[in-house]
């Protein structure tokens, strides 16, 4: 088990912002599971490399963005939201905040893959720009003018998000 030295712990410590991260992406909590399952499986072989660099979170990241590119390109289809997602406990059950989540998760299903990773990067997990354009491989112009797109499709989508839907920020009803 020296081979996957600190590896459990990693995976304990980070496992559940790694499995948010992933519901967002496709929508659906066993699809998640399954991704970050994909993800951790593809990171065990690398780990004394990559935890020796110091930030394994973001390789692992990498992989499981990747991984969920590559999954939509393979099926061709969207995966619409269907599960609830995995919240920490102790959030008040607000019906407001409810209604705008699904609505926000529901056009967040309708938007492409990439446009999907590009919200969730920039404002779920609140990413800069040169860090999305690391994790997806594109260029700090590709992030800004897709996530201009993936916005602008999320308003026209969901007109009664639009107030909530600025270029800066998505507020809490994602999280």
């Amino acid at each position: 088990m020296v081979h996957y030295e600190g590896l459990p712990e990693f995976v304990a410590a980070r496992g559940p912002a790694l499995l948010r991260s992933a519901f967002l992406l496709t929508g659906d909590r066993h699809r998640a599971e399954d991704l970050v399952q994909t993800a951790l499986v593809k990171l065990a072989p690398r780990w004394r490399r990559v935890s020796a660099a110091g930030d394994p979170e973001t390789y692992v990241r990498k992989i499981l963005y990747h991984e969920h590119l590559n999954w939509w390109r393979r099926r061709g289809q969207h995966v619409f939201p269907s599960a609830a997602p995995p919240e920490p406990a102790g959030h008040p059950d607000i019906a407001d905040r409810t209604v705008r989540s699904v609505l926000l998760r529901q056009a967040l299903g309708r938007l492409t893959a990439k446009q999907r990773a590009l919200i969730v990067l920039r404002f779920y997990e609140d990413r800069s720009e040169n860090e999305t354009a690391t994790l997806l491989g594109c260029s700090v112009g590709t992030v800004k003018s897709q996530t201009h797109r993936a916005l602008a499709r999320l308003r026209a989508l969901e007109p009664g998000l639009a107030e909530l839907l600025t270029d800066t920020e998505i507020p809490e009803v994602v999280r």
